[in-house]
């Protein structure tokens, strides 16, 4: 996955049950780390991208993924793009996608209250310890040590794609280099992996995306934007902390 991923739950359940949930939900991820990993050689992903296997031949994760891939592409008129930088790289579909069925499956499992953390790509469900919506702080994009917005969220998800911490590694496909425009998106909606794809795309697509984040409103997904001269904008419905 190549972040660091925390998990935080807030259900009245054993000890032990806790624990049990947690190490699932680790299982799962590294699951999937193992599979769509691009710097793995044995990964499955890295076996496509040699054709050593045909995507017929994939396993339905990759398929499902692959697929899901294609629609974004479509859905964002080729800004979010797999191939962005050549080879199959599905990692900017893939990490939303992994935390939001690591959410489903403990959901299933019984956890009805956690807060899944996997790089600021963020998970919730149900109400926090104190009993109130989790409180998520979007980092300032140019002051490490201070928040840009606090966020408020009992049940969806929180992504954000920036240029300030691992610096040009969102391309834009028109113009074949780096993203330039925005220097920070967040955007929370109901699927994670919906809402980091959407970041990324507008990421890509520079002061573009904001028009473009603007429209996705209608299908459940808020936006906050900050440009590289420093204008911040957020759509009307963004849960913002008082």
């Amino acid at each position: 996955m190549g972040t660091v991923v925390s998990i935080e739950l807030a259900d009245d359940l054993p000890e032990p049950r806790l624990r049990e949930l947690i190490e699932s939900t680790c299982a799962w991820l590294h699951e999937v780390d193992a599979r769509f990993s691009t710097y793995k050689e044995d990964s499955e992903v890295s076996r496509l991208q040699r054709r050593e296997i045909r995507p017929e031949e994939c396993s339905a994760d990759l398929r499902l993924v692959l697929d899901r891939c294609a629609d974004l592409w479509r859905e964002t008129d080729g800004y979010f793009d797999a191939y962005a930088k050549g080879p199959l790289d599905p990692s900017g579909y893939v990490k939303g996608w992994s935390v939001e069925v690591a959410s489903a499956r403990l959901a299933a499992a019984g956890s009805t209250r956690h807060h899944l953390n996997a790089g600021g790509d963020i998970r919730m469900r149900g109400a926090a310890p104190n009993g109130g919506p989790w409180r998520v702080g979007i980092r300032h994009p140019w002051e490490a040590d201070k928040l840009a917005w606090v966020l408020t969220v009992r049940d969806g998800a929180v992504a954000t794609s920036g240029t300030y911490e691992r610096g040009a590694h969102v391309w834009n496909p028109r113009t074949g280099g780096p993203a330039t425009g925005l220097r920070s998106v967040t955007v929370v909606g109901p699927d994670l992996a919906v809402a980091d794809a959407y970041a990324t795309a507008a990421l890509a697509m520079g002061e573009l995306g904001l028009t473009w984040l603007a429209k996705r409103v209608a299908d459940g997904y808020e936006s906050a934007a900050v440009t590289e001269d420093g204008r911040a904008f957020t759509s009307p419905g963004l849960p913002v902390a008082p």
